[in-house]
């Protein structure tokens, strides 16, 4: 048996989540940041051992456990993906909670470990009641990283979030306990290939959407979103962008399209209409904005819209475009939610109109603000770019209209960003208290460093993480090529004319007419 890495990425975050509820706040703080970066470490021995064009499921575990119950993890390229996008972020989320959160510091970095948990768990159960057990688990802390640690209307946005992301997941489980019963196996491998009866995929598909459309979120049961990283704290917000909106995304990979494929190809109108409703409606209610938390909120909501027409085009460019937006995503908007904490942990507002001119006073700040404002609109060079290029290029195969709709919301997402980047960074400054804000110390430089580096590196360099999802992507293109829509943008091809008709003589001489 091979070393149980994915095992210790468990273990790791869980003694600590439980070491961190027994000390004081400078020791909790201390454990959780090595905790984390221990699974970061962990999180690159997984990505250098792990063998591209290998076995399709690798650093595989299985136990058996209670009533049939297995405990089996492993891991194809895309959960490496995932898993890296987690362990990466988690340790700058303790660095932004480094001096913001003050009271039961134990609890809450114990929450956020036990989050790194459920959220490794997810990317890497390869049973299904493994999975939901991960799955829903993850709302736990969530729910009280909001409920206790956020801002003065916590307890609302607490509820609305768990409520909504819970009610979706009764039927996710109907449907699961229903497949078990069908196919006599709960691995989800072997679901993967299992073909289920037609009639019953169209119920299926119908279950599992409920649960994943809420955690993408998709309009219209996006409102959760907003009112959620309003009053999350500073880091909640990050990891609730940064991967906890994936998971919906992850499940469509996963489960959706590999087991119910004839049903994913009869309902892609419905994906198709709600993302093209979202992609707009969204960027023009961000554009609207006050608040700067609930602008970027609004933007993820359309950035995660392109994700599902990607996943939805059943090529490969649509499905490699839809995991790089993902990740890109996960990096950007988590960068973005670090920068509104950085000023309102010196001021104490989101709002945008006591801002202004913080390139005068914080240039640092604003070089790195600027940077990921860009790479938000989806510049050249950024990560967001590839992805939405590739997830654009794959739609644009299926339906011209669909592309046209979505590259109108990427044309709106660059005017409420620049908008946004406007009104805080440059102008006069008009409040005293923010042109006297000091720039960015070392633990904000080393919040925001790394991901503007990972940005860069995956718009300047994107097969270093598209390579180890080729072969995983191609396997599922693979399993949907027979549902595969037919494209409105293929050439027709003609018969080809009486080669008689094709010439004219002149004088005798016959030359070729076009």
């Amino acid at each position: 048996m091979e070393f149980p890495i994915l095992s210790l990425m468990l273990a790791v975050p869980l003694i600590a989540a439980i070491a961190c509820l027994f000390l004081d706040a400078p020791a909790a703080r201390m454990t959780a940041l090595f905790a984390t970066l221990i699974d970061l470490a962990l999180g690159v021995m997984l990505w250098i051992n792990y063998d591209i064009g290998g076995a399709q499921w690798q650093f595989q575990e299985n136990l058996q456990l209670f009533a049939g119950f297995e405990y089996a993890l492993g891991i194809d390229g895309i959960a490496l993906m995932l898993i890296m996008l987690s362990v990466f972020l988690m340790p700058i989320c303790i660095l932004a909670s480094w001096d913001s959160i003050s009271k039961r510091v134990g609890e809450y970095m114990s929450a956020f470990l036990l989050m790194e948990v459920l959220m490794i768990g997810v990317f890497a159960a390869q049973d299904l009641f493994l999975f939901y057990i991960f799955f829903e688990a993850g709302l736990i802390p969530m729910y009280l990283i909001i409920g206790v640690w956020g801002g003065d209307n916590r307890i609302y946005a607490s509820y609305k979030f768990f409520l909504y992301t819970l009610l979706g997941s009764v039927l996710m489980l109907i449907a699961m306990l229903w497949m078990v019963n069908e196919a006599g196996t709960s691995s989800i491998p072997v679901l993967m290939q299992y073909d289920f009866p037609v009639g019953a995929q169209f119920w299926l598909w119908l279950a599992f959407f409920a649960s994943f459309a809420v955690k993408m979120p998709m309009w219209p049961v996006h409102t959760w979103l907003p009112d959620a990283h309003v009053q999350a704290p500073t880091a909640g917000s990050v990891i609730l962008a940064g991967v906890l909106l994936k998971l919906g995304g992850y499940g469509f990979i996963r489960f959706s399209l590999p087991m119910f494929p004839d049903a994913s190809a009869d309902l892609a109108w419905l994906v198709f209409g709600l993302s093209m409703v979202a992609v707009i409606y969204t960027s023009l209610v961000a554009l609207v904005q006050e608040d700067m938390k609930k602008l970027i909120a609004y933007s993820s909501v359309a950035h995660m819209a392109i994700v599902t027409v990607g996943l939805f085009a059943f090529n490969v460019q649509g499905l490699e475009g839809a995991m790089m937006v993902m990740l890109g995503h996960g990096l950007v908007s988590g960068a973005l939610f670090l920068c509104v904490g950085v000023i309102y942990d010196r001021l104490h507002t989101r709002e945008i109109a006591r801002y202004g001119g913080l390139s005068i006073n914080m240039p640092k700040y604003a070089l790195f603000f600027l940077l990921f404002t860009m790479a938000s609109i989806g510049l050249p060079g950024t990560s967001n770019f590839v992805g939405e290029f590739l997830a654009l290029a794959g739609i644009y195969e299926v339906s011209t209209f669909v592309t046209l709709v979505c590259t109108t919301g990427i044309i709106l997402g660059a005017a409420y960003m620049l908008y946004l980047y406007r009104r805080v960074a440059f102008g006069e400054q008009k409040n005293a208290d923010a042109a006297a804000m000091p720039d960015l110390n070392a633990r904000e430089w080393a919040m925001l460093a790394p991901i503007a580096a990972a940005v860069l590196w995956m718009g300047v360099y994107p097969e270093s993480f598209l390579a180890p999802m080729r072969q995983d992507i191609a396997s599922l293109e693979a399993r949907l090529a027979s549902v595969a829509p037919h494209y409105d943008s293929e050439l027709a091809v003609g018969t080809p004319r009486e080669t008689a008709a094709n010439y004219v003589e002149y004088d005798g001489d016959k030359e070729g007419a076009h």
